[in-house]
């Protein structure tokens, strides 16, 4: 689905990714409510959501979809570069962070990595989330010793990209099983997205 109140951007990019065999778009949005009432009502793998938006911005909107058990990869597509915004977008849910002078090519290429639960990130952004892991790294630590042998499991599958329906699969237990074990090892660590969970991971070298 493509989120954006510019209905000529959405149309541009609807086209684009149309003439790609493994993307189509199902779905357009000119706003966060709209957004989420669709999202809530179509089974949608992914996401293209506009920060900028009048009335809910894409923040607002991710909250609200993440809030909503919204399990579709998620990408911030946004004109601004500012640090905050990324960091922002990454800590409430999103699975990405594109800026919208991203060349076409480009773009095809982290929407497919985003499918197969990479990061997708403009090239220019890596900087902030080094940045990020490095200020994660002066903070005050949860110890592993706190998560269970489950909760374990579950967030090296996370650090790996894997979603809860893969993460599921692996473990032999139900898909609702690994929502609830997502939110109490989020709760537990005082995080709110799965990558900042990863982040976590690799400092800790829980591998």
């Amino acid at each position: 689905m493509l989120v954006d109140d510019h209905p000529m951007l959405r149309r541009g990019l609807s086209d684009l990714l149309s003439m790609e065999a493994d993307l189509l778009p199902v779905a357009q949005a000119g706003s966060g409510e709209e957004a989420v009432a669709l999202a809530n009502a179509l089974n949608l793998d992914l996401i293209l959501l506009d920060l900028n938006m009048p009335g809910m911005d894409g923040i607002e909107t991710l909250h609200a979809l993440r809030n909503s058990d919204i399990e579709a990869r998620i990408i911030i597509f946004s004109v601004s570069d500012d640090k905050q915004h990324v960091l922002e977008a990454l800590q409430a849910g999103a699975d990405g962070y594109l800026l919208k002078d991203i060349e076409p090519e480009e773009l095809i290429e982290q929407i497919r990595l985003a499918a197969h639960d990479q990061l997708a990130l403009s090239p220019e952004l890596t900087h902030v989330l080094a940045e990020a892991i490095r200020g994660r790294n002066k903070s005050t630590k949860v110890s592993p010793m706190l998560l269970t042998k489950r909760e374990k499991e579950v967030l090296k599958l996370i650090a790996k990209g894997h979603s809860n329906k893969m993460i599921a699969r692996h473990l032999t237990i139900a898909e609702g099983t690994v929502k609830v074990h997502v939110k109490r090892l989020l709760n537990k660590l005082g995080m709110r997205s799965r990558t900042e969970a990863a982040v976590w991971v690799v400092e800790n070298e829980l591998h």
